[in-house]
């Protein structure tokens, strides 16, 4: 059994560093990339962007509740604790940002392209979706770290 709840928790974490790693580094990354008026570097980062919210966000995004449900019934705390209803609060409100994000971020990279191709200049949709997609960024990120603390403190 310990052998099981380890790996459970070891999943969990691995899970938690990805999600917040993978999406603080892409979206920096892609931000930085917005900064400049640069349209193949824009296209460019919103591949990679695009690339690795598939690759590394959305499999984190799915293994996260399973390993914490499993380890919070593993060690005996109730579903019902105020910690674990908070960050699953949390989590839904991060999901709610982040999957319109994902949309965004692929109308973004394809317009970057179409672009690219063209040699034109960004449309003014494009310039809207990134503010959209600044605004949507900020709520996920921060209830993730709420999420962290709450993990960590497990208060009453």
């Amino acid at each position: 059994m310990i052998e099981y709840f380890v790996l459970l928790e070891w999943l969990h974490i691995l899970g938690a560093a990805i999600l917040f790693g993978t999406g603080l580094g892409i979206a920096f990354n892609f931000w930085l990339a917005l900064r400049g008026a640069n349209v193949a570097v824009i296209a460019a980062a919103g591949r990679a962007t695009v690339i690795a919210d598939f690759a590394f966000t959305l499999p984190a995004v799915a293994l996260q509740p399973l390993t914490g449900i499993g380890l919070a019934l593993g060690a005996g705390y109730p579903l019902r604790s105020p910690w674990i209803v908070y960050s699953t609060i949390l989590y839904l409100a991060a999901g709610a940002c982040w999957i319109p994000v994902v949309f965004i971020q692929i109308r973004m990279r394809d317009l970057a392209v179409k672009c690219l191709r063209e040699s034109s200049a960004l449309p003014e949709e494009f310039h809207r979706l990134a503010r959209r997609w600044f605004v949507l960024g900020w709520p996920a990120f921060l209830a993730v770290i709420v999420i962290f603390w709450l993990m960590v403190a497990r208060p009453s």
